[in-house]
């Protein structure tokens, strides 16, 4: 016997699908439809289903989603930006208020899980860690968020903050971060061995930033893989951006590749608009497991963005020249089942036993939703319409009354 049963979707190639669920699961997934017995039934009106997006890279500590709009500001350097972002933060409102905003506008474009950066460093503590930990509290259930230790102003360059990275291991982040080991603080391995420490010794994953461009992001990209290997931390590290992957002939990145793929190292790309970023395909083609986030959004950093992951999808299609059905696929699996392997998101996605979570959106296939981004969607969790989607827009059948045509 079923709960609730959806009738009359499409799946991403467009064929009929159907879902029933139990106790919040999926008890039945298909394209025939399952017996109705007593279940609700909802008529989906030929719509699609696709998984619950997943951000694998945002800053909810930044961002200004929820205070008033702050016109970006121009620099010449990194040390000049963050001494500007230090400056909007001051004046800005509460971190958890805009946690929170932030959160709930992304959970109302049907993400349901992601990794947040928090700054870190020994001038402000743990205080961003705090804040946006509290804001988590208050999606438990809703939002799974995995938070990284930032060291935005570096590690070894500013003096404290490996002893803050640790403490916020010990506090409750899930991974450490990095960032430019080479070009910021200009020790490679002093940095690498502080990052990998404390993943060792607090039984964390890795997240590094790097944004060091040609061979010496290769050369950085190498020592991490190699790094990674010896620690026995296949699977736990990721790089996010590498922008070096997009500055070098095809046959340095199959070489780097190998040596990613080998070690389990995930590549983060939000396919930025500035910027020469990783070749996709030629990576997945290597046992790359490549993955995407919305980055920064409406901050210090740059104007754009809403959270909302399937117009980030498009943005990496798009930046990336995909055209195919089978290319556009690979956007949108980056927005969800990659970024959920990458955050250990057990349960996840449309099979039978996992939590009946989907979005449920206007378009023929998944092809279509990525290449248009439809604003008009639903989102379903634990099997029950969710938030200020409407399930009016559907044909309901109450219990005992007969099925939706």
């Amino acid at each position: 016997m079923f709960d609730r049963v959806f009738v009359n979707a499409v799946d991403a190639d467009g064929n009929p699908l159907n879902l029933a669920v139990r106790e919040g699961r999926f008890a039945a997934i298909g394209p025939e439809r399952p017996a109705i017995g007593g279940a609700e039934v909802v008529d989906l009106a030929g719509h699609l289903v696709l998984p619950g997006f997943v951000d694998g890279h945002i800053h909810l500590d930044k961002s200004f989603v929820g205070d008033r709009w702050r016109p970006h500001r121009h620099v010449t350097s990194l040390r000049e930006r963050l001494a500007i972002e230090k400056q909007e933060l001051a004046s800005a409102g509460p971190i958890v208020e805009r946690a929170d905003a932030l959160i709930r506008q992304a959970a109302s474009f049907g993400t349901i899980a992601m990794r947040s950066h928090v700054d870190v460093d020994a001038t402000t503590g743990l205080t961003n860690l705090h804040a946006v930990m509290e804001a988590r509290e208050k999606w438990r259930g809703v939002v799974d968020i995995e938070l990284v230790a930032f060291p935005q102003a570096g590690v070894v360059s500013c003096p404290g903050t490996a002893e803050v990275l640790d403490a916020a291991a010990r506090e409750g982040a899930q991974v450490v971060g990095g960032i430019d080991p080479t070009t910021l603080d200009g020790d490679a391995d002093g940095q690498l061995d502080i990052v990998f420490g404390i993943a060792e010794k607090r039984g964390v994953k890795i997240d590094i930033h790097l944004h060091e461009p040609e061979q010496q992001g290769i050369d950085q990209l190498h020592r991490i893989a190699s790094r990674t290997r010896a620690a026995g931390l296949n699977g736990r590290v990721s790089v996010s951006h590498a922008y070096g992957l997009g500055d070098v002939a095809p046959e340095v990145v199959d070489r780097i590749a190998a040596a990613l793929a080998e070690a389990g190292v995930s590549i983060m790309t939000n396919a930025p608009g500035d910027r020469a970023f990783p070749p996709i395909l030629q990576l997945r083609a290597a046992g790359v497991r490549v993955f995407t986030g919305n980055d920064n959004i409406q901050d210090a950093w740059w104007p754009y963005g809403n959270g909302d992951m399937l117009q980030r999808a498009m943005l990496v299609g798009y930046r990336s020249g995909f055209y195919t059905d089978e290319e556009l696929g690979v956007a949108l699996h980056m927005a969800t089942e990659a970024g959920a392997a990458v955050l250990g998101k057990s349960g996840y996605g449309l099979k039978v036993g996992n939590e009946a979570t989907f979005v449920v959106v206007k378009a023929p296939n998944a092809a279509a939703a990525v290449a248009a981004v439809p604003a008009d969607r639903a989102i379903v969790r634990s099997g029950q319409f969710w938030g200020e989607s409407s399930r009016v827009q559907f044909k309901v059948t109450a219990a005992g009354v007969g099925s939706a045509g």
